[in-house]
């Protein structure tokens, strides 16, 4: 994922909602969101290349993100991100004890965010700065920097996600997912891509000919347990190619 923004409410009727979109190239293939046969109760897309994933949930209540650090002088790292997420959802640890695992062996992998929680706890890890943060209550965003980093598409977001919570709706999230506007220049942040390519990434959603955002994700998790998952699916220029609406 490129961008993640998400509200987190213990205690609340809809403790968790997510709003995400994963920015890739079109040529890496994929699975959209789905029930892994491998892997009884993970619900999530899938990347066919290296086998993991880039949001999804698995059993009791457990829900795992990544996003990337853009950063294009760091080391690559011998394994992929994806599998940070699948792992988790697989897995019984507790966020916490995943996260202090992952923090010591984060050199193999390139720079990322990763977000990881159940029912009761949720959790984030950036690579860059090596602890694991219990998060409290609260809005959040995440891009490709650290958690809440005010670039304008991170705020931007942030934003019209506090509008939709009072009743949060799947195609109200979807809505806030599709904003094409690019920030303006003295906005941008400098990661090291150019000014050109800064630009393009700059928006909500992403369209390009070769990279562009390939898909958007919705997750509201109900205070009893209950899991509403959408997701639409993009191809170059943004072309929508499908949706898939799910309930857990």
């Amino acid at each position: 994922m490129c961008l993640i923004v998400f509200a987190w409410r213990p205690g609340h009727a809809r403790p968790l909602v997510v709003a995400a979109n994963r920015d890739e190239f079109y040529a890496r293939p994929s699975l959209p969101l789905g029930a892994w046969a491998d892997a009884p109760g993970v619900i999530a897309g899938r990347d066919l290349e290296a086998g993991g994933t880039w949001l999804g949930v698995g059993p009791q209540g457990r829900f795992a993100a990544l996003t990337n650090i853009r950063n294009p002088g760091q080391a690559q790292g011998g394994r992929s991100r994806g599998e940070l997420v699948a792992q988790f959802l697989r897995g019984q640890q507790t966020p916490e004890a995943y996260l202090a695992a992952i923090a010591e062996r984060a050199s193999e992998y390139a720079g990322f965010n990763l977000l990881v929680g159940n029912s009761h706890e949720l959790w984030h890890l950036n690579s860059r700065e090596g602890a694991p943060l219990r998060l409290g209550s609260g809005l959040y965003g995440l891009s490709n920097a650290g958690l809440d980093t005010p670039w304008p598409k991170v705020q931007r977001a942030k934003a019209a996600l506090a509008e939709c919570l009072d009743t949060p709706q799947a195609s109200a999230l979807l809505g806030l997912l599709a904003d094409p506007q690019q920030a303006p220049e003295a906005a941008l942040p400098e990661t090291g891509v150019g000014l050109a390519t800064e630009r393009l990434l700059s928006s909500i959603f992403i369209v390009s000919p070769n990279y562009g955002t390939r898909a958007s994700s919705v997750l509201i998790v109900q205070a009893d347990g209950r899991r509403q998952l959408v997701e639409r699916s993009f191809g170059p220029y943004g072309a929508h190619l499908g949706e898939v609406s799910l309930e857990c």
